[in-house]
């Protein structure tokens, strides 16, 4: 008996140890609220009013996915016989791609102005730069840079010449733009990578 379920047992006894249940409880909220907020009138007949929302609603799905890359036993994943970077990249993939979908899908129409492309866009670099900071913060801390990262864009998005940067304000622009999606994608690999290889910097009296 216990032969037929060891298959599963080890993908299980995973999902659990990073809270994935949660993980994902969380996302589908965050595109809960965000459907909601898309579609109030204002915001759904003004596409230049989804820009908070853009610029926004990526910070909570990437903290979920940068908390659940906590290892409560980081010791014994570093002596595990296989390596462990293709279930970190698997892990973080799977949540990326999910959150991804999901808030794009609650954006309104106009894809090329503050629509679906931009949130995509967002949610990867989010999630990107939460990852690279879960391995040089540690997971629990790890959505700290990419909230005053963003939500500093985002106040100083006022002014006409930040709000013309590209490279700088990418998570402000309308979605198109090709110098935004290299940022983001830039940020998405490069954390991934760090992360799939590094894992999460340890926490506690040792990390």
């Amino acid at each position: 008996m216990s032969a037929q379920h060891s298959p599963g047992t080890p993908l299980a006894l995973y999902a659990r140890s990073r809270g994935l249940p949660l993980t994902v409880a969380a996302l589908v909220c965050a595109a809960l609220l965000t459907l909601w907020v898309a579609g109030r009138p204002g915001v759904y007949l003004d596409p230049y009013r989804r820009v908070p929302l853009l610029s926004l609603a990526p910070l909570p799905a990437s903290a979920a996915i940068g908390v659940s890359l906590h290892s409560y036993a980081r010791d014994l994943d570093d002596t595990a016989v296989r390596p462990w970077w293709p279930r970190r990249l698997a892990h973080l993939l799977v949540l990326t791609a999910l959150a991804a979908v999901a808030l794009a899908s609650a954006v309104p129409g106009q894809a090329e102005v503050f629509g679906a492309p931009g949130m995509v866009r967002n949610t990867l670099g989010a999630v990107g730069l939460t990852a690279g900071a879960a391995v040089l913060c540690g997971a629990r801390a790890s959505w700290m840079p990419t909230t005053l990262y963003f939500s500093g864009v985002y106040l100083s998005g006022a002014s006409p010449r930040v709000r013309r940067e590209t490279v700088l304000a990418w998570p402000l622009q309308t979605g198109p733009q090709h110098g935004a999606w290299a940022v983001a994608l830039t940020l998405f690999v490069a954390g991934s990578a760090l992360c799939a290889v590094y894992g999460a910097r340890p926490e506690g009296p040792r990390g």
